[in-house]
């Protein structure tokens, strides 16, 4: 089988650069140049001794020049992999996760060494905020949303904010529909994917800016910023259709469910009981006249 190795060095989604015996650079990528910012033309023939990428570990040593595994790598043969920081060309320090593997001739011999890196630092900053949230108790360990008391701040914070700066928001109160009679007929495993199929297509239905959150049970509330009456009743509604032609799969079978939604604008003088009471009775309107709806008031 033939196929394009520079193609596929140059689409990697890591850095990769290449050196010779004397550590001198004669490939680099261009995900090596996005990562780092440095282009292939200011690096091209520069050694990884001269310390330009500044690596560095955790506890802050520099390792271009003493400790460089690449270095290492080529003496002994041996493949490596560690956490570093490199130095970006604009300043800052970036997490990588670094390999690094000898090359060698058809006889064998090592001829010199490649380094393969991958940006850490979105990765880095997800599981940072995951443990966060974990931490704190914010996170619902089923569907992977805010939890209660995450939701419960967020309004709290949302209401003060209104307050200060006159910037409106709204909840949507949601419940699945016959959640019960979801569990008694297919069991309360089918019934956790039910829950996981909705938070995902509220999830996915997010802005940037607005937060879904597991209230409890089968209820999810959303806290969506910068809408007036009519913002919400869309927002709201785009989120009853997605769910309505969401299905969970249980082995061979395919099940629908559909969500009930009350949704209110924070008012003058409203605190979070308040907000949170008239969105669910509207809930229960929508509940009352039929389900698969949305309610707002």
């Amino acid at each position: 089988m033939l196929f394009d190795i520079q193609n596929l060095i140059e689409d990697l989604h890591d850095g990769i650069y290449f050196v010779d015996l004397e550590r001198k650079i004669f490939r680099w990528n261009k995900a090596a140049e996005t990562i780092t910012g440095y282009p292939e033309s200011r690096m091209l023939g520069r050694r990884c001794s001269d310390n330009l990428l500044m690596h560095v570990d955790g506890d802050g040593n520099q390792l271009c020049v003493d400790m460089c595994p690449l270095a290492h790598t080529m003496k002994d043969g041996k493949t490596r992999e560690s956490e570093v920081y490199l130095h970006h060309r604009d300043g800052h320090r970036v997490p990588v996760w670094v390999r690094t593997t000898p090359l060698r001739n058809e006889k064998g011999e090592i001829v010199g060494g490649a380094e393969l890196f991958s940006d850490l630092s979105q990765k880095a900053a997800t599981a940072l905020r995951l443990r966060e949230l974990e931490q704190l108790a914010l996170l619902d360990s089923l569907t992977q949303l805010a939890n209660r008391r995450y939701l419960e701040s967020e309004i709290k914070s949302r209401l003060s904010e209104s307050i200060r700066c006159g910037l409106r928001f709204g909840v949507l109160f949601i419940d699945v529909d016959h959640f019960k009679g979801f569990n008694d007929t297919h069991g309360h495993e089918a019934g956790d994917q039910a829950l996981q199929t909705v938070a995902r297509t509220l999830t996915s239905t997010a802005r940037s800016y607005d937060l879904y959150g597991r209230w409890g049970g089968e209820e999810f509330v959303g806290v969506i910023r910068n809408v007036d009456r009519q913002g919400l009743l869309v927002i709201g509604e785009r989120c009853r259709k997605l769910v309505e032609h969401s299905q969970v799969e249980l082995g061979s079978s395919r099940q629908q469910v559909t969500i009930s939604i009350g949704a209110s604008v924070a008012e003058p003088g409203d605190d979070i009981h308040a907000l949170i009471k008239r969105a669910d009775q509207l809930m229960y309107q929508s509940k009352a006249a039929g389900r698969n709806r949305i309610s707002i008031g």
